[in-house]
């Protein structure tokens, strides 16, 4: 684990490095809240909430709500079909506020394994997107690859139950559909995320990190320097 935090640490140093002329640096505060419930051995719903500030904190920038409905086919795979809606607000001096949505529907398949004592995910989601801009709607889709290593700090077992933890993930985003409308590149972005956490229970995590998110956009590129709070909860 220790190999893989300094690998992630190089990593985030030089893609900095290498955007750091040519782009523009923000610095915000996102909150998140994910639940999973089972309904019984195959069937369960996920559901997550994110609140996501402007650059310095300024104000609630970003609203998302997505639930999506579960299928397990054993302990390690499970497949979903998911809804997302996404409130975009806008404030700028001598303007008047904005507030743009986002639609999305999305496809995902999650691969949960072990590594000697890290406890490993990968998912695979792809997503359409319907854009609500001022003039015109967007469609467009996009395919998002995320993996999340979880080290218990403490003596592990075959389940990890209680007791702090370190957790490191890193999330790709690429533009499948009408990329001349998002960014004119099949890179979107990529967040590079390490964050320190306690389990209480089966049943609630909680954890605080820091988040590198690289953006390409359309006529530049933004570095957002990103604080996490986070809580799961599973049931």
């Amino acid at each position: 684990m220790k190999k893989i935090l300094l690998s992630a640490v190089m990593l985030l140093i030089m893609v900095s490095g290498k955007l750091y002329a040519q782009t523009q640096h923000q610095n915000s505060g996102w909150f998140m809240f994910l639940n999973n419930t089972k309904f019984n051995d195959k069937w369960g719903l996920q559901f997550d909430v994110q609140l996501r500030s402007a650059d310095d904190w300024g104000y609630l920038r970003n609203t998302l709500v997505r639930p999506a409905l579960q299928y397990f086919i054993n302990n390690k795979h499970n497949v979903a079909l998911g809804y997302l809606w996404q409130t975009t607000h806008t404030e700028l001096a001598g303007s008047p506020n904005l507030t743009l949505h986002e639609h999305r529907i999305f496809e995902q398949y999650i691969y949960s394994h072990k590594i000697k004592s890290v406890f490993a995910s990968h998912r695979l989601r792809l997503e359409q997107r319907f854009i609500g801009r001022t003039g015109e709607d967007v469609f467009s889709q996009r395919f998002r690859y995320f993996v999340r290593l979880i080290q218990p700090l403490q003596k592990t077992q075959p389940t990890f139950t209680k007791g702090p933890f370190l957790a490191l993930q890193n999330e790709v985003f690429l533009n499948l559909q009408n990329k001349d409308k998002i960014n004119n590149s099949v890179f979107d972005q990529n967040r590079l995320y390490l964050a320190a956490g306690y389990r209480f229970s089966k049943q609630f995590d909680l954890e605080a990190g820091y988040m590198n998110q690289a953006t390409h956009g359309i006529s530049n590129k933004t570095v957002n320097n990103i604080i996490q709070l986070a809580v799961y909860t599973r049931f």
